[in-house]
């Protein structure tokens, strides 16, 4: 696989890769994922095949009701480098849908990254201030940067992409208050809702996103670790080494399965500063004390603060 990667290096041409429809059904028909509670979504299984590779390279699953466009719920990425999406558990998302569902307003916002925005919409009917796929930061090996102007289109064409620049503007404009100074970062988020009840919602996989989208505010770094038996000892000693041999200075682990976790590494003193750097778990922050923002619900990887009205006078 890596050798046609390579290859592909060299053959500039279309997107390298493509969506391949397997099955479609109700959620009764894919009982594995746990969406038994939404009876009405139509759900897609999707392979992403690279041509010449025999194995497709992730697998997603897409979720839509009735004619809407088609939200990506579940991806599992088969590579050593993530393509396209992230890896993530869908069971935390299912957990969170029916917290927010029942405990946020009908009528406050949700901030979120723009693909945790459509998901929670989808199951939950909340406002949120993103609707549109957005396909930023656009996550590709790095082999196939020659070919980001052909996959952009792809991208574009394959969800049915019709972001307005005013969201657009306003998902940049997410992602700078993330990356910047908490009093600053959560005054931004403010503007974003129009002063409005509103809350933020937060993923430790947004820390390699935001690398990826402001790689001036915050360096950040990720290892996939095995987790051997529930090992979760072994697996710190892992990751305390890995940070101290790369001169990393935070980390945060995420499992991505029983035998997998993911640790998230800031690779400089000024990244543990930002905004999602200190409403996240990392080494040198702590989410539960973090007055800038007020938090009020966990599931997993995800993190749910409720945006303050005027900013607190204790940052």
């Amino acid at each position: 696989m890596l050798g046609w990667f390579a290859f592909l290096w060299f053959s500039p041409g279309p997107a390298p890769y493509h969506y391949r429809l397997v099955e479609e059904g109700g959620s009764d028909k894919f009982s594995k994922l746990g969406l038994n509670a939404w009876p009405d979504l139509g759900i897609s299984k999707q392979e992403i095949v690279v041509d010449g590779v025999d194995e497709p390279v992730a697998v997603g699953y897409l979720a839509r009701r009735g004619n809407t466009k088609p939200v990506m719920l579940a991806w599992e990425n088969h590579t050593g480098e993530p393509v396209v999406f992230v890896n993530n558990k869908l069971s935390e998302l299912t957990l969170l849908a029916p917290a927010l569902a029942k405990h946020v307003p009908k009528d406050a916002a949700i901030l979120a990254w723009w693909d945790t925005s459509r998901q929670i919409q989808l199951l939950t009917g909340l406002e949120t201030v993103f609707t549109s796929h957005l396909s930023g930061p656009l996550i590709t090996p790095s082999l196939w940067r020659p070919r980001i102007e052909a996959i952009e289109k792809y991208e574009r064409e394959f969800w049915g992409s019709t972001a307005s620049a005013e969201e657009k503007g306003k998902f940049q404009r997410f992602a700078d208050a993330l990356s910047a100074a908490p009093t600053e970062g959560v005054a931004m988020l403010r503007e974003l809702t129009g002063g409005r009840e509103a809350y933020v919602v937060v993923h430790v996989s947004d820390l390699y996103k935001l690398g990826l989208m402001r790689p001036d505010r915050i360096g950040v770094a990720y290892k996939d670790f095995p987790l051997k038996g529930g090992d979760v000892h072994g697996l710190s000693a892992m990751v305390k080494r890995w940070l101290l041999d790369n001169n990393y200075t935070s980390q945060t682990v995420h499992g991505l399965s029983e035998d997998n976790a993911r640790a998230y590494f800031l690779t400089d003193d000024k990244s543990k500063d930002t905004l999602l750097a200190q409403m996240l778990p990392m080494t040198n922050s702590s989410p539960l004390e973090f007055k800038a923002v007020q938090l009020v619900h966990k599931e997993g990887g995800y993190w749910v603060y409720k945006i303050p009205s005027a900013q607190p006078s204790n940052t």
